[in-house]
């Protein structure tokens, strides 16, 4: 099982569950490491105690051995060490030592150095080329033929006495002369002494106590299984599944059910201390319900409100649009006399005449205003038709600069302009773009002192058409910069006074780009001057147009007939209003 499914596992299981499989785990792992431990120290002991006793035995043979060589000589007859070996075997035989242990079955043979068995020369080879070793033995893994499954091997080594005596008692006769050493000094080697014996009940305890202690074990599992679940069930889960319960009582809006715990624990804390939060969102809940009883009653005044405010400029748009339709007939006729009076006979007097043109200039002006106005009202209501038509913007901006070229000469400004190239031919509203550029001309000369310059500049990148206006005026101050496309927004109270403007021409730009798919902006700085960027659609698709019933019929004194008189009227008008109650 990867990490990612376990976590997995661990992180969809409930509580009790993911408690019950950590704690089993590990204890289940805890107990076996311990046990198995244990059986194997003990198994150890055991082995190492049959190793011991084929230890004591080997001993054992070598005294039956030699009391059986000496048992039949008269005492008297042997030397000093012979008679003190021979009066400690029969000291052992007599009791100390039993020769036959009690329910071991055993057999013990000694291979003399001598011997001239070839699978006793092999092993006596071993043991005498590795004088270190002195003991080895052996497991005859089952079945065997044998009764005996454990070989013990000691060698037999005997110093200068041993040497010494067996050299000189009969002994030598029976095969048991050295075959490593003829002097009598070092270690010799005597042969190989080989107890076999039989483990059974040894193994049989040791499976005895093996089962003895995988059941202890089980048992044990079990019974710390059973302890920790009723732990974790009774003391960790029932407080917590309490608490969900309360929990999901409160979320299906039962908001009376109280968290009722009694452990005198962290638990009991916990319960006061999500009471205390479902009674503080009560509060707050309450409290909310009231915020948004008066929410809900201001959004009803805002609507309101907000209802009255465009009903209000709705009949204030009326209001201008039918004042200026209505005023726009009476001014077109005050106009057409003026004209008449001007060329009418006898000539009018010096004073009658500049009268009659003050008449005429202030008509001019009024109409332009109203002019703005409903060509304002007519792009706001979404009744301003697009006239899409191919031409070259270069003749646009030629006409509009011969038209102002006699303004700019009178005021000493320099008027040029600069286009691209190349440029083909755009399908556009050429009227409205000749509306665009005489506003922005119209205020680039405006607020342009003696001596300034002003430029027109026309360039494309491939799928726009980019006109840029700029002059030398007084600039426009960074916080005045978005403020001048409102509608009777001019800059400044001063310049308000000393030129005269309706404060719509930038408003009537900035909706003009809108309704041909563009874009004005504006850089300037204060003191030096301002450029006004246009960019338009190269070739306008429409996919709507209004009806030409919905549409008022034109003006004779439209845009075109301001173009006409904008000669004659701006020469009229560039003096200041003071100069000419001077002059009356």
């Amino acid at each position: 099982m990867s990490y990612r499914r376990f976590k997995r596992l661990l992180g969809e299981t409930y509580l009790e569950r993911k408690c019950l499989l950590l704690f089993g785990t590990a204890t289940l792992l805890l107990i076996t490491a311990s046990f198995w431990y244990y059986a194997w120290m003990t198994e150890s002991l055991v082995y190492e105690q049959a190793r011991l006793t084929g230890r004591l035995l080997v001993y054992q043979a070598l005294l039956r051995l030699h009391l059986e060589k000496w048992g039949g000589e008269e005492t008297g007859r042997l030397e000093a060490p012979q008679r003190e070996l021979l009066q400690q075997l029969r000291q052992r035989i007599l009791g100390l030592t039993p020769l036959q242990p009690e329910g071991l079955l055993y057999k013990a043979d000694i291979i003399p150095a001598s011997s001239d068995d070839p699978q006793h020369q092999a092993l006596l080879q071993e043991f005498a080329d590795r004088p270190q070793q002195r003991e080895a033995d052996l497991y005859l893994e089952p079945p065997s033929d044998s009764p005996y499954n454990y070989i013990f091997r000691s060698a037999l080594w005997g110093d200068e006495r041993c040497i010494r005596c067996h050299r000189q008692q009969q002994l030598r006769t029976a095969g048991w002369h050295t075959a490593t050493s003829n002097s009598e000094e070092g270690p010799a080697f005597f042969g190989v002494a080989s107890i076999s014996m039989s483990t059974k009940p040894i193994d049989d305890e040791i499976h005895k106590n093996r089962a003895i202690l995988i059941a202890t074990a089980l048992v044990t599992v079990l019974l710390l299984m059973s302890g920790s679940y009723l732990i974790v069930r009774y003391v960790v889960v029932k407080p917590v599944k309490h608490l969900k319960d309360v929990s999901d009582a409160i979320s299906a809006g039962q908001l009376n059910v109280r968290s009722e715990i009694q452990t005198g624990d962290e638990f009991e804390d916990l319960s006061h201390a999500f009471n205390r939060m479902i009674r503080t969102l009560i509060s707050m809940q309450d409290q909310l319900r009231r915020v948004n009883a008066d929410l809900d009653r201001k959004v009803d005044e805002l609507a309101q409100a907000n209802m009255a405010l465009y009903q209000s400029n709705k009949l204030k748009d009326d209001f201008l649009a039918t004042v200026s339709h209505e005023l726009r007939t009476p001014l077109n006729s005050i106009l057409g006399f003026s004209e008449v009076l001007l060329t009418s006979d006898p000539p009018l007097s010096e004073k009658q005449t500049r009268w009659v043109k003050n008449i005429q200039s202030s008509g001019q002006q009024l109409l332009n205003l109203i002019n703005d106005v409903l060509d304002l009202a007519k792009m706001e209501a979404g009744r301003m038709e697009v006239r899409i038509e191919e031409f070259h913007i270069s003749e646009i901006v030629d006409t509009m600069l011969n038209m102002f070229r006699p303004l700019a000469e009178k005021k000493n400004i320099a008027l040029n302009s600069e286009v691209e190239p190349g440029i083909p031919p755009a399908r556009q509203d050429a009227s409205k773009i000749q509306q665009i550029l005489w506003n922005l001309l119209s205020n680039a000369i405006k607020f342009t002192p003696e001596g300034g310059r002003v430029a027109v500049k026309v360039e494309t990148d491939g799928a726009h058409l980019i006109l840029s206006v700029s002059d030398t005026g007084i600039g426009i101050a960074p916080e005045d910069q978005e403020r001048v496309f409102e509608k009777f927004r001019q800059v400044g109270q001063a310049l308000t006074r000393e030129q005269s403007g309706t404060g719509l021409g930038l408003s009537i730009v900035r909706e003009l780009c809108k309704l041909l798919g563009g874009t004005v902006g504006l850089k300037s700085e204060l003191g030096h001057g301002s450029t006004f960027t246009v960019t338009l659609p190269l070739y306008l698709e429409v996919t709507k147009t209004t009806p030409m019933e919905d549409l008022e019929p034109p003006s004779p004194f439209s845009l075109s007939a301001r173009y006409s008189s904008a000669r004659r009227s701006r020469d009229e008008v560039s003096q200041p209003r003071e100069e000419q109650a001077r002059h009356d």
